[in-house]
């Protein structure tokens, strides 16, 4: 697919939602993860969210977006991490 076929246009915001367990570092390892392909992405903006019992945790980092690569890349570094069980 190329930029083309692209349904959103770039440069763009762009929220990224990533769930697992709840645990102390779960946020500062997604923090981590987008970081690296959105150098300048600011975590003050992190959104988290506990489920009913507390077992797991959302988290949504809102990325402004370069290309479909830079987003394709990110699913997959967050998807493929240990403490991550789902990504939307």
């Amino acid at each position: 697919m190329n930029e083309q076929d692209s349904l959103l246009e770039f440069p763009c915001d762009f929220p990224i939602k990533a769930m697992g367990a709840a645990r102390d570092d779960f946020a500062q390892a997604v923090i981590a993860v987008v970081q690296a392909h959105a150098p300048d992405f600011d975590a003050a903006t992190v959104e988290m969210r506990a489920s009913a019992k507390g077992r797991y945790l959302a988290v949504t980092c809102t990325v402004r977006a370069t290309s479909r690569e830079q987003l394709d890349d990110l699913y997959r570094d967050l998807s493929s991490h240990p403490y991550v069980k789902i990504v939307l």
